[in-house]
């Protein structure tokens, strides 16, 4: 690996962001590295988008976090949001990422998770790890986190799109490995 190299993917939403971060995740395991932090996969229920589980990639627990059927006082767009499910999931897989990974990954820091102000420091701690990070970012979000990661001079962002979305994963582990392009 090159240096702690930040990467950040933004896109719109359904561009492949997590599709781009997966491949990535596959390719550098494939080459021995060790690989944690927190994914976020779609419910999909009849071909609708029901709400979202948060996964600790490295142990593969998995809990709903965002859900059309939770209630609760934090509510984005038509999702519940479960705090306590991502702090106790996400929170933690990143924290144990930080320690003892060699490649932090979090997928998404969007509107849903940057509700939780441990959600935001544990992010703040990743980043200020000596560590390479992957991390995919909400587009048009205009929240201070999301802003304080794009302005970061170490944080080099990465735009998907369905046009270069099977290609994107390729020059990323390229970047990572600290080859020119």
């Amino acid at each position: 690996m090159g240096e702690a190299l930040k990467i950040g993917i933004t896109g719109l939403p359904g561009a492949g962001k997590t599709y781009c971060l997966l491949k990535v995740i596959e390719m550098l395991e494939g080459d021995g590295l060790k690989v944690g932090g927190m994914i976020t996969e779609p419910i999909v229920k009849r071909n609708r988008r029901e709400g979202f589980y948060v996964m600790d990639w490295a142990t593969k627990e998995k809990r709903v976090f965002a859900s059309r059927e939770i209630t609760s006082k934090t509510m984005v767009g038509r999702y519940g949001v479960d705090i306590s499910a991502l702090e106790e999931v996400g929170v933690n897989a990143l924290r144990g990422a930080t320690a003892n990974a060699d490649v932090i990954v979090i997928d998404e820091v969007g509107k849903m998770e940057v509700e939780s102000p441990n959600f935001v420091l544990a992010v703040k701690d990743a980043l200020d790890a000596d560590k390479p990070l992957l991390l995919t970012l909400h587009k048009k979000s205009r929240n201070p986190l999301l802003q304080d990661i794009r302005r970061r001079d170490d944080v080099r962002i990465l735009e998907v799109t369905m046009v270069n979305r099977n290609l994107l994963p390729y020059k990323i582990v390229k970047l990572m490995k600290g080859e020119v392009l």
